[in-house]
């Protein structure tokens, strides 16, 4: 899974970094989205799409990756 995120989205409501701190944080400086990680592992898969869900500014966006063998 790919994680991105859309600063200028996020209106500074936590709610990721209480979800899931080990893949974001808040800027010291402006309280906004920072991501620490951009490939999720399997074990934090469920918290960063409840993190994407919780976003009140639709700031996190979540790909999933496709499966050994798939075609792109």
């Amino acid at each position: 899974m790919q994680v991105n995120v859309e600063r200028d989205r996020c209106c500074s409501s936590g709610q990721c970094v209480m979800t899931a701190p080990e893949v974001f944080e808040q800027d010291e400086r402006d309280g906004l989205v920072n991501l620490r990680r951009a490939t999720v592992p399997a074990a934090l898969l469920a918290d960063v799409r409840l993190a994407a869900d919780l976003c009140p500014g639709g700031a996190i966006a979540v790909a999933e990756d496709d499966g050994p063998g798939t075609a792109v």
